[in-house]
Formats: C-alpha cells, structure tokens, sequence
C-alpha cells in the first residue's frame, strides 16, 4: 500500500467522520479520495461504508444523551432504515450506481429546501392533531427509502435523514441529528455486513479510513454542539447544495 492511499484513506475517513457527525455528506469527500488514490469504483464504495462505521458509531455515543428516553422511536426508524440498507446494498452489487446517483442532486436540493423550512412547516404539522409523536408512517417510509439510497451509494444520505427528522418528528436540531446519526449508522452496518460477506472489500483501506473517522466523529460531535441552531439548519443547506452540485458535475463529467 502507498502512501497517497494511506494518506487518503485516514485524510478522507476523519474529515468523513467529522462531517457525518455534524450533518452529513462525509462519503463525498473519502469516496473521491479513494477513487484518486487508484482504488476501483465498487471496491472503494464498499470499503468506504464499512470503514466509516466507527465513526458513525463514535458520533452515536457522543449524543447518548439526546437519544434517551426514546425507545419506541428510535426502534421504529432503525428498522426502517435497516430494511431499507439491506435493500439498496443488495441492488448495489445487482445494478450499477449510475441510476440513483441520477436523482440524488435533486433529493439533495429538497433536502436543504427542506431544511430550510423546516421551522415553519414543523409549525404547520404540528397543529394537525393526527400528528403522530413516532413521525407517522410517511416518515418510515421516507426513511426506508432513504436507507435504500444509503446502502445503494450513501453520499449525503444523513443530510437527508436530517431534513425528514427535522420536519416531521423532531424541532430541536441537536436531538435530530442524534437520531440522524442512529438511523445511518444501522443503514450502514445492514449494507457494511452484506459488503463484509458478498463484496470485494479492500480491508487494509477500510482500516485506515475507520482510524481517521474514529477521531472525526468525535470531534463532529463537538463542533455540532458549539452550533447555535439556525447556524446548523443554514450549514445542513449549505453541505445539501454543494453536494448537489457536486454529485452534478460528477454526473456531467
């Protein structure tokens, strides 16, 4: 192994973990690292999801506390998401990537549309009373679906996840996001074992990026909490539309 894959590799995986922890979108940035450090396209996406989970996991215990206390919940969306993981990992080693990637700019602008909203519209559902203190089913299926998404290809799956917990179950966005970071990591742990068992993982780089996003995640979760609540809705915009563009131009090239 060379160093400009050992570098990528841990670079990528702690400003992955960080980013996840904080929002979101992390696998844009360690994916393309591992894809200019000459590891093939299937392999790297593959390695890349099981090298993050200790990161996400990290992110996780770092926001225990929000997540007590919410059982029921939490319990409903990770099998959802779980579902939905073990699906989209499925059609990955079936389909190539191309199909979803399509899509995802405009999941991504909805989502920091959403974002950006989400004061308002969760004002708005909130004086429905069938409103359902679990987020109703629309927010299970909406996160199934983004689970597919997540073991499919996973760039950006946790600004989504954001968004849809932000509208529909939960105001304050540090206890959104604890529940964000749950949810992604269950999807990916669904796909990571699947990978583990039926795909080529390059296990020397997923221990490298699982090193470098082990410190991220930790240090995500200190710089999310420093922020103020509408600075962290408009960053979740900012990181939704850039990915966007940035998956765009991927497209085009």
């Amino acid at each position: 192994m060379n160093v400009g894959l050992v570098i990528a590799a841990v670079g990528g995986g702690f400003a992955a973990g960080t980013m996840n922890a904080v929002v979101g979108a992390g696998s844009l940035v360690s994916f393309p690292a591992l894809l200019a450090a000459g590891v093939p396209a299937l392999t790297a996406n593959v390695s890349n999801t099981i090298g993050l989970l200790p990161g996400s996991l990290s992110a996780v215990h770092g926001y225990r506390r929000e997540l007590a206390g919410r059982r029921h919940t939490l319990v409903r969306l990770c099998v959802a998401g779980g579902l939905g993981g073990l699906t989209g990992g499925l059609l990955l080693l079936a389909f190539p990537s191309s199909t979803f990637e399509a899509v995802v700019p405009f999941l991504l602008v909805l989502a920091g549309i959403l974002t950006a909203l989400q004061p308002t519209v969760s004002r708005r559902l909130a004086e429905h009373p069938s409103a359902s203190p679990h987020g109703g089913p629309l927010l299970l299926v909406l996160v199934g679906l983004t689970g597919v998404y997540g073991g499919y290809f996973g760039a950006a799956q946790g600004v989504i996840l954001l968004a849809l917990l932000g509208v529909f179950l939960e105001s304050d966005v540090q206890r959104a996001n604890a529940v964000k970071n749950l949810v992604a990591l269950v999807v990916n742990v669904v796909a990571g074992i699947l990978f583990a068992l039926r795909a080529d993982v390059d296990w020397g780089v997923a221990a490298l990026l699982a090193l470098g996003a082990l410190a991220g995640g930790t240090t995500g979760v200190r710089v999310a909490r420093r922020l103020p609540p509408a600075a962290f809705r408009w960053f979740v915009v900012l990181v939704a539309i850039t990915a966007a563009v940035a998956i765009s131009v991927k497209e085009v090239g």
